[in-house]
């Protein structure tokens, strides 16, 4: 099959690749006819993320139909449409019983990325994410594996195109999650620090929740001016505001949001010292939107982080948080759990994810559209692969 290959720092290729194979009972084998590519992609692609292997398979939002099916599986037939979650749960282990299906205990034969882990078990494995959490092949190819199909594909009716659903696989269950994780509600004021795929995603949930006022942080205009169109955000560009947690505090009575989302995670633009010690590798990730999180969020506020971070963090200013009072909700996404509402509130039409698409592409042009992707490139906001 073809499918984009990952050789090294920013070097990856559309090359053949081995078929993939049912290795357990309730695996799938499903013919992609959809993928996307995702920020978190950005970071492999980047090489900032430890574990990854020239050869392996990128990807983590794609859905299709369902080619074959092994003996255990139950939930689907050859011919189902589906769209797949990224994280890979088994449905039965401690966790995944409280729904917490990230945190699947059985799912991941790496160790992930807890650097003081102890005995502690690993989270779910990913698609396509480094063999720190499996080594599983993406499904930025033609086919691809998916095991445990008895829980996390969803079963898509007809009438539904390819990009209504297709971010159900990610993005939008994890803004979902996140406006979920900061407590928003009908007349809340939020922050959201990444005018990108997963802050809008946020911003479309935040307003589907009823909050009177979003905020959304961000330096590329065309990004923000998006979301001020799309979703009525109040737009403010760091490179023309020195601290834009000060500038919330100022529109707000100066007692900060009830909620601060943080869309960007590790990889946001630091101060010279967080980028030389990232660089050397002394911290793994930079600590800029979360300070502005924590100054921008009233007492008694929520900070959520669907953002990922690895490792140190400099300068996190725990000491403010705990003088505010603040709470913290993060970590990757439980999409299994929240697929099914958010795709009946695409069928009702109160979401509209397909909105951000730009750049819809074949697979044989993904190491073009990486490039456009990552370097911001012809104002794109989110690009849609078709093997």
């Amino acid at each position: 099959m073809k499918a984009l290959v990952y050789h090294g720092t920013r070097d990856v290729r559309v090359e053949q690749a081995p078929d993939p194979v049912m290795t357990q009972p309730d695996d799938i084998i499903l013919r992609v006819t959809a993928t996307a590519i995702c920020g978190s992609d950005l970071h492999l692609y980047r090489g900032k993320v430890p574990g990854l292997k020239s050869g392996d398979v990128l990807g983590h939002e794609f859905m299709g139909i369902v080619e074959d099916i092994g003996p255990g599986v139950t939930k689907l037939a050859r011919g189902d449409r589906v769209v797949v979650p990224f994280t890979i749960s088994c449905g039965q282990c401690f966790y995944c019983e409280q729904s917490l299906y990230a945190s699947c205990e059985k799912s991941n034969p790496g160790r992930g990325a807890i650097v003081n882990k102890k005995s502690a078990t690993p989270g779910a494995g990913l698609f396509g994410y480094t063999h720190l959490y499996g080594g599983y092949a993406g499904g930025q190819a033609e086919y691809v594996r998916v095991p445990y199909a008895n829980v996390g594909p969803l079963k898509l009716p007809q009438g539904l195109d390819d990009e209504q659903v297709l971010f159900l696989s990610d993005i939008l269950p994890t803004g979902y999650q996140a406006v979920l994780n900061g407590g928003v509600k009908r007349g809340s004021t939020v922050a959201i620090f990444g005018a990108g795929p997963v802050g809008w995603m946020s911003a479309a949930c935040a307003r589907l929740l009823g909050a009177e006022r979003i905020f959304i942080v961000d330096h590329h205009p065309y990004r923000l001016r998006f979301a001020e169109e799309a979703y009525g955000c109040e737009a403010i560009n760091f490179d023309e505001c020195d601290d834009p947690a000060e500038e919330i505090l100022v529109r707000t009575g100066h007692h900060g949001v009830d909620a601060s989302i943080d869309a960007v995670g590790f990889e946001a633009k630091g101060s010279t010292v967080e980028t030389v010690a990232a660089n050397l590798k002394i911290e793994g990730s930079a600590g800029t939107v979360l300070r502005w999180c924590i100054a921008a969020t009233r007492r008694g506020g929520i900070v959520s982080v669907p953002g990922v971070y690895a490792g140190w963090i400099h300068g996190f200013l725990f000491g403010d948080a705990f003088d505010k009072g603040l709470g913290f909700k993060m970590g990757q996404t439980h999409c299994q759990g929240l697929m099914p509402e958010l795709l009946e509130h695409i069928m009702e039409g109160r979401l509209k994810p397909q909105n951000i698409i730009t750049h819809r592409m074949r697979l044989a042009d993904a190491v073009q559209a990486y490039e456009i992707f990552e370097g911001r490139k012809e104002e794109c906001r989110k690009v849609v692969l078709r093997p």
